[in-house]
């Protein structure tokens, strides 16, 4: 396979003196062990229909010369000097192939095919190989070390295959080596210091010229060594677990034009020597965790293209030396801590097509060079505090698609030059300070995909020139002050999916042509001076799973065919005028959150999931609502008729005999069917599908290929509009099933890496047999070709992180819930950790992964996940989780134990104590000398604690009499975190989940004897 990215031709020139001599007729003969051998490893493959010609019978006068079969070369003797299999096909193994009988074997390119097993060590005796291409097969195993032998070797590619074990040193001897390509892997360990040119037995790489281990496991710091391999022209070490710092080394590598590093665990500063790699056109240092400042000097690098920064913790000033990067086209340096002004020439060699320093705290005016930069074709500048008037900040770009200003400070009014962007799709300018009226030339561009001009100061009527904008299908106008009527021209956008205008003066009627937007299925009109009637057409939208048209002056009834949007989520209907009864049909719906506050309905309240767990202030302020739900009166009872009226007597019999007598009917069928799903769920078996087009693998309770097509249908093949979340190993569906009623269903971005297939079931079945009322539930797994996903049980009220993100519902979440949800996560943690055959790791406890139900018992998520999808990684691991809630020890140690959850387990506990991410203030509770207030601490949303607590320092903490005397049983649970936080980074879950002490108020010795076992 060639390697594309070396940047030399090599290869190529190989391939044609390669080719010239397989493809000549040799007239010598080749020595019949080497005949022997060949058909000999051919009777063990298969898939062998390149290879028809590979037999006897079909040379030249019966010849014994194999010179003129496929993909075979030969010397002037008629001796094997090359084998080229690529792409052909075949599947096989390399056992049968005798290399020991090739004594003039030169090259050898299987590449692209179905080879598996190990690579053989008896691949050293090819004394003189100088090519080896084994690429995008399934080999496994580790790279044999008797590969050191082919001491002649200059290339050597094992890239995309299912390699594991540690670098061999041995590779160190190969000292014509001049490619070495092993990415795409499974291979762990640190890179071996022998690969560089050092004295010892391991030989000197002096010749290598490209160096690409990526996508792999491995760990430890980048050698100092490989600083002088001063022939290497492209390195990249991206995708792994490397830590430490970038050796300043590399800045002797004079012949470098590609550094990839990015994807790792790195530390510290930018080495300034990286400014000495004169030839360097591609450097990319993203997601990594270097600090400090951006060397000024790397804008003497005068041949770069690409600078790749984004997501670490770099801070200061952009340098203004990297305006003189005149050919630079890439420069991505968002999510850091830059702070000042965007460099003045920032686009002064006229070349910069992607520029991004979004979530950054810059400040300042966007530069003239960016204005006239018309090469631009995406620009993020969001998450600022960059300033200027944005008609006159930015100009006409012919190339730019993508422009995101969010979250500034910029001011001034629209213009036309943005439908002069003939290109772009994705124009976000929310959270600034735009006033003035949308332009209507805006309606000329018509490959908007996204527009969002949110929270603004717009005033003006909506453009009816949006019904132009045939592609878009996100529209955010809300939080500013348009007036006028919604535009009925909207019905055209076919592709329109997220509609926000609310916040605004709108006035008039929900246009009827709102229902002919088929894909909509986000849908907010609130707080707006709408009038008339709820239009029926509304109804159409089958897609939508929120609607919320509160806070207007609607009037009439609620339409009752509301009922066929059985996907909506959200309801929300509150302020308006709304008359009459809630429709029956709601009770047909799925709804989790409704709210009606605030109207004039009245009548019984449908028995559904949304209105039985609905709290009072969603139903209050009707006129006369009746049901059974805290704070609402009883309906009346239907048997309180006139006695002396037999026709209606006979009437209420029917009435209620026959309903009844349905009922049971249908309680038998349930019965029935629950005792078969009881039988069936014991013990989950692992099925195959039989379809012959397209089989599906699966791991559940229920049938597989049942639960398959299911899913896919309930999510019409997982459409964008059933995502209720993204993740990094894939996104979250919300599926309504008829076995499963509701799931959440994680469809993976690629297939499990199933090395150990055993394994990874044993691993799901495990999972699926854990019943705890504290752990989401794992129903199975499916795969096929073409999806596979995990179920998971669904959890009406999402995750913690979101609850506590909002005020109200923060407000609502109270001391004993927030408790009760902190002791919820310790009895998971404890059961997994301690209670399980063998314990299971979370790696990514945080309020993300907590998910609450309707009675706000927490649920941990994604237990047991991590591990799953990298079945054959050990616990030795880079950096996992989420960022403020990964434990300090693993930085330094890489070692993922039950420990790394219980670190993140604290950081957890004083997030639900505190209302958002304690942050900044965890550093400070391991200070010997500073003292925090215990209003920095609790959540001031909340009712106040006691003022007798006073501060938290380390070695002292709280006193635990003023915790009890504090009248606040629940805050002996902080007390216990801050101590075990303070005294042993080493805590252990099973004392939280033991310490039931909220139920003891007046035992204070309780909390002291568990102060002994976290000490």
């Amino acid at each position: 396979m060639g390697f594309l990215a070396s940047g030399n031709g090599f290869y190529f020139v190989f391939l044609v003196l390669f080719f010239i001599t397989f493809s000549s007729p040799q007239v010598a003969s080749a020595s019949s062990e080497e005949v022997g051998a060949l058909l000999k490893w051919k009777a063990s493959l298969e898939n062998t229909s390149r290879l028809t010609l590979w037999s006897l019978s079909n040379n030249a006068n019966n010849s014994s010369t194999p010179c003129t079969w496929y993909g075979v070369s030969c010397n002037a003797d008629g001796s094997v000097i090359g084998l080229n299999l690529t792409s052909s096909g075949v599947t096989g193994t390399l056992y049968g192939l005798s290399f020991s009988l090739f004594p003039n074997l030169a090259a050898i390119d299987y590449s692209m095919n179905n080879f598996s097993g190990i690579i053989p060590p008896q691949i050293g005796y090819i004394s003189k190989l100088t090519y080896l291409d084994l690429s995008t097969n399934q080999f496994s195993g580790n790279i044999p070390p008797e590969i050191g032998l082919l001491t002649n070797l200059e290339t050597l590619h094992l890239v995309e295959n299912q390699l594991n074990g540690s670098i061999p040193k041995e590779i160190g001897q190969l000292r014509s080596l001049s490619e070495l390509a092993l990415y795409n892997n499974h291979l762990e360990g640190p890179i071996p210091a022998s690969l560089g040119p050092i004295p010892s037995a391991f030989g000197n790489l002096v010749n290598l010229t490209v160096l690409h281990m990526f996508i792999n496991n491995l760990f430890g710091h980048i050698p100092q060594e490989i600083g002088k391999l001063k022939a290497l022209e492209s390195l990249s070490l991206h995708s792994n677990k490397l830590s430490g710092s970038i050796p300043a080394s590399l800045g002797n590598l004079s012949s470098l034009s590609l550094l990839h590093l990015y994807n790792n665990s790195l530390s510290g500063p930018i080495p300034e020597e990286l400014a000495n790699l004169k030839s360097i056109t591609d450097l990319e240092l993203s997601e990594n965790q270097l600090n400090g400042s951006v060397p000024a000097s790397l804008g003497n690098l005068s041949n770069l293209e690409i600078l790749f920064l984004r997501d670490n913790q770099l801070s200061g000033p952009i340098p203004e030396e990297l305006g003189y990067l005149t050919l630079l086209s890439v420069l991505e340096m968002d999510t850091n801590q830059f702070s000042g002004h965007l460099p003045e020439r920032i686009c002064q060699g006229g070349k910069l097509q992607n520029f991004t320093v979004n979530n950054n705290q810059l400040t300042g005016p966007i530069p003239k060079s960016l204005r006239n930069c018309s090469s631009l074709k995406r620009l993020r500048l969001d998450g600022n505090q960059l300033t200027g008037n944005v008609s006159e900040s930015l100009g006409v770009y012919p190339s730019l698609n993508y422009v995101n200003l969010d979250d500034n400070n910029f001011y001034g009014e629209l213009t036309e030059n943005w439908s002069r962007c003939k290109q772009l799709t994705t124009l976000h300018i929310a959270k600034n300070n735009i006033s003035g009226s949308i332009p209507p030339e805006f309606g000329n561009s018509t490959q908007l995909h996204e527009l969002d001009l949110s929270l603004n100061h717009i005033v003006g009527e909506i453009p009816k020139e949006f019904g132009n904008l045939n592609h878009l299908w996100k529209l955010d106008l809300s939080n500013n002050q348009l007036s006028g009527s919604i535009p009925q021209r909207l019905e055209s956008l076919g592709e329109l999916s997220y509609l926000d205008l609310s916040a605004n003066r709108l006035s008039g009627s929900i246009p009827t042509t709102l229902g002919n937007s088929l894909q909509l299925f986000h849908l907010n009109l609130s707080s707006n001076n709408i009038s008339e009637e709820i239009p029926v057409q509304i109804c159409n939208l089958i897609h939508l799973t929120l609607l919320d048209l509160s806070h207007n002056k609607l009037r009439g009834e609620i339409p009752s065919a509301i009922s066929k949007l059985q996907e909506l989520d959200r309801l929300n209907l509150s302020r308006n005028e709304l008359s009459g009864g809630i429709p029956k049909t709601f009770g047909r719906m799925s709804l989790l959150h409704i709210d009606i506050s605030y109207n004039k309905l009245q009548g019984p309240i449908p028995n559904s999931v949304a209105f039985m767990n609905a709290s009072i202030e969603a139903l209050q302020g009707n006129k006369d609502l009746c049901g059974n739900v805290t704070g609402l009166k009883p309906c009346r009872n239907p048997l309180a008729v006139n006695k002396h009226d037999p026709k209606k007597s006979h009437k209420l019999v029917l009435m209620i005999s026959l309903p009844l007598l349905g009922s049971i009917l249908l309680l038998c069928a349930f019965i029935a069917l629950f005792i078969s799903y009881e039988r069936r769920k014991k013990k989950p078996e692992v099925e195959q599908g039989d379809v012959q087009d397209e089989d599906v693998f699966s791991i559940s309770a229920f049938e597989g290929r049942a639960m398959y097509d299911d899913i896919v249908k309930a999510t019409n093949d997982f459409d964008a509009t059933y995502c209720i979340g993204k993740g990094g190993f894939g996104n979250v569906y919300k599926a309504k099933l008829q076995s499963l009623d509701i799931v959440a269903v994680k469809k993976l971005h690629s297939l499990p890496e199933l090395a150990d297939r055993k394994g990874f079931i044993d691993e799901v079945r495990a999972l699926t047999e854990i019943r705890h009322r504290n752990i989401v539930k794992l129903h199975g797994f499916c795969s096929n070709t073409r999806h596979s996903f995990l179920v998971f049980e669904y959890l009406a009220r999402g995750s913690l992180a979101t609850i506590l993100s909002r005020d109200e519902a923060a407000k609502k979440m109270d001391w004993p819930k927030r408790v009760n949800a902190i002791k919820g996560v310790a009895h998971a943690l404890s059961y997994m950790h301690h209670d399980c055959s063998q314990p299971i790791v979370h790696r990514d406890i945080s309020s993300n992964n907590v998910l609450l139900n309707s009675e706000y018992e927490a649920c941990v998520s994604d237990f047991g996940t991590a591990k799953l999808l990298k079945l054959d990684s050990s616990n030795w691991s880079a950096v996992a989780g989420t960022y403020g809630y990964i434990a300090p020890e693993l930085a330094y140690t890489m070692k993922v134990t039950e420990k790394c959850d219980v670190y993140s387990f604290g950081v957890l506990a004083l997030e639900v104590i505190k209302g958002k991410h304690p942050g900044d203030i965890i550093p400070s509770l391991t200070s010997s000398s500073e003292k925090l207030q215990l209003k920095d601490l609790v959540d001031q949303r909340l009712p106040s604690l006691s003022p007798k607590v006073e501060e938290v320092k380390q070695g002292n903490c709280l006193d635990a009499n003023d915790v009890m005397n504090a009248g606040y049983m629940d805050f002996s649970l902080l007390y216990i975190f801050l101590s075990s936080l303070l005294h042993n980074a080493d805590r252990d879950t099973k004392i939280f989940a033991e310490a039931d002490i909220h139920e003891k108020e007046d035992d204070t010795n309780t909390i002291n004897e568990l102060m002994v076992e976290t000490e």
